[in-house]
């Protein structure tokens, strides 16, 4: 067997064995067609004040600026779909928020997994990403066959839904890239016409600053005035244009304990929240993505979702 199709059929062993969902591999190339979209959205101001989605253009977009060398791009999923929503006596928190953060959980697991296959092929250049670093995470699990992007700007596939993290290795490999599969949304129109603020403004467009998840975690001002009556108790994320998807009735409970919400999170009343301290906040948060919208971030949140 060749090297580059040993290795490829390795890596997506392992990558199973190690939990994850899906694993597609790319050419690590210049994004053309995602290049003039982004350009697009940025002129058109959809980013908000989501400043940092302005810095390192080119990086976005080439692979080889971001890690020097790389070959190619190897992109993964991890499922997070809860065993059942979380009942927050009606706040709400989008489910990938759940249990602990993400961002260490599934790194931890890709440097594991990265370890393990460096014992078999030896050592190569590499570097992880979790929705780290100027990384256009759909745009290159799209190309490597995970799944398409739904009209809500989402990666959805027909066997998982899309209640899913990516992530990424890019490395000095030469490997054996995947196709892309084709979009299955049809003429449905379920997220577009579900979303509380009409942030889907066309397919596969999002205008972010008129997005829940922006406004509750992103956004560092004061909530604007546009969001009053549409929020829908969303108090940090949103899951609506996920939670109508019909590709999401596929959604399976996630193995990982990590993703859990621990007790303390489940047993919290509505009257918890209003009366959150920092300290209160810090324990349950601790280990949690929640903690991105700091203590005064959420109070902003809920004071809003009050009034």
């Amino acid at each position: 067997m060749h090297p580059k199709e040993r290795h490829t059929q390795l890596i997506k062993t392992k990558a199973a064995a190690a939990g994850f969902q899906s694993c597609g591999i790319s050419k690590a190339d210049f994004l053309e067609e995602e290049a003039r979209h982004l350009e697009n959205w940025l002129n058109n101001n959809y980013h908000g004040e989501m400043k940092y989605m302005e810095n390192h253009f080119d990086k976005r977009l080439d692979p080889r600026l971001l890690v020097e060398g790389s070959k190619s791009v190897i992109s993964l999923s991890y499922n997070y779909y809860p065993e059942r929503p979380l009942e927050t006596d009606g706040f709400k928190i989008s489910k990938y928020a759940y249990g602990e953060d993400y961002h260490e959980v599934i790194k931890d697991k890709l440097r594991n997994l990265v370890a393990e296959l460096q014992e078999e092929i030896g050592e190569f250049s590499f570097r992880v990403f979790v929705d780290s670093a100027p990384v256009l995470e759909k745009a290159w699990a799209r190309k490597s066959g995970i799944g398409w992007v739904g009209k809500n700007a989402n990666l959805i596939t027909k066997k998982n839904g899309s209640f899913y993290f990516l992530a990424e290795i890019i490395c000095d490999l030469e490997l054996i890239a995947d196709n892309p599969v084709a979009d299955h949304c049809g003429s449905c129109r379920k997220c577009i016409d579900a979303c509380p603020t009409q942030a889907i403004i066309s397919e596969k467009i999002i205008d972010g600053s008129k997005c829940i998840s922006y406004a509750t975690i992103e956004l560092k001002d004061q909530i604007p005035d546009y969001f009053k009556g549409k929020m829908d108790d969303w108090m940090f994320g949103c899951d609506v244009c996920q939670d109508v998807c019909p590709w999401n009735r596929f959604s399976a409970p996630t193995l990982e304990e990590k993703f859990r919400p621990n007790s303390t999170l489940r047993n919290l009343a509505k009257s918890d929240w209003k009366e959150m301290t920092q300290e209160i906040f810090s324990s349950v948060f601790r280990k949690s993505a929640v903690k991105r919208t700091k203590f005064t971030g959420l109070k902003r949140n809920l004071d809003f979702l009050s009034e």
